[in-house]
């Protein structure tokens, strides 16, 4: 008789998954804090090189010696509420206030509709933190007279609140809209504030780490804010169309290099298209960019 040997098959073991395909430990599992720590890091360590050091306040003062003084010569002057009798570009010059109210008042409504009311309170915080939070900044935060500067350029405050409610109002809408919808709110969101930041670099109302500061605070109050949600009311990971961040960061550059454009000086304008274009870039990271909560993967059980 001939003895035929059988196919070894696995042998089962009690309390083993029946599925074998996931494992429910989690393999990593992100630090939601550390997206908010690390725009405060990067907030306190703008402000100490570009306003605490001789050095860093010398660059950021030639850039003022560059061309002709005034706003004149930005390209996005007639847009700015300067000349006299031209509507502004919100939220420069006198709009700041009227936008931030309808701004408010929007995300207030949304809440309302959608019922999101943990995102909501979350929305209205980042707003209210990042623009009160620059005005107690610009206050207390000391500008160190380090290298003799014009008393003309000692009066910019760090972060620059023209800045902020843009970048606020953008991070705040993320929360409040439908996930569908989030994706195309942030494109919109950036482009402007992409152009709210050139211009404000450009026109000489603030210097380019007053308006890198001002996106830095809004972001780190939208981390913690994301941090602080309970995990079901959090945001998750954004789906966006795969072409879309190629699309809005390419549209973002094109739009901060026109609004920090000056006819008398290229090296001013290439800087502030530079810093408007890395405003726009960080708050669609911190938007759209990733996950806002623990993210928790799975991996093969092993057999």
């Amino acid at each position: 008789m001939t003895q035929h040997d059988s196919p070894a098959l696995p042998a089962h073991r009690p309390g083993a998954s029946t599925q074998g395909t996931a494992d429910p430990s989690p393999s990593r599992t992100t630090r939601p804090w550390m997206p908010a720590l690390l725009y405060t890091l990067g907030f306190l360590t703008l402000y100490l090189l570009a306003i605490c050091t001789p050095w860093g306040q010398r660059a950021e003062n030639a850039l003022f010696g560059l061309g002709e003084q005034g706003s004149e010569d930005a390209w996005i002057y007639p847009l700015s509420g300067s000349a006299y009798g031209s509507t502004p570009l919100p939220p420069l010059e006198l709009s700041a206030k009227p936008t931030l109210m309808v701004g408010l008042a929007v995300i207030v409504v949304l809440t309302l509709v959608r019922r999101c009311w943990w995102p909501g309170c979350a929305a209205l915080g980042v707003v209210i933190v990042t623009t009160g939070g620059k005005e107690v900044l610009k206050s207390t935060l000391p500008r160190p007279d380090l290298v003799g500067a014009p008393e003309n350029l000692l009066d910019q405050g760090f972060p620059s609140g023209h800045t902020a409610i843009p970048a606020a109002l953008t991070l705040a809408a993320v929360l409040v809209v439908s996930p569908r919808i989030r994706p195309y709110i942030a494109t919109a969101g950036v482009l402007w504030l992409a152009c709210i930041a050139a211009a404000s670099a450009t026109m000489g109302g603030h210097r380019p780490s007053e308006v890198l500061g001002a996106t830095l605070l809004a972001c780190a109050c939208y981390g913690l804010a994301t941090w602080l949600l309970p995990p079901a009311a959090a945001p998750g990971a954004t789906r966006s169309p795969r072409a879309l961040p190629v699309i809005t960061l390419t549209l973002a550059l094109a739009i901060a290099l026109a609004s920090g454009a000056r006819s008398d000086t290229l090296t001013r304008s290439l800087v502030s298209g530079a810093t408007g274009f890395i405003c726009a870039a960080l708050v669609w990271y911190a938007a759209v960019g990733r996950p806002a909560h623990t993210a928790r993967r799975t991996r093969p059980a092993r057999g």
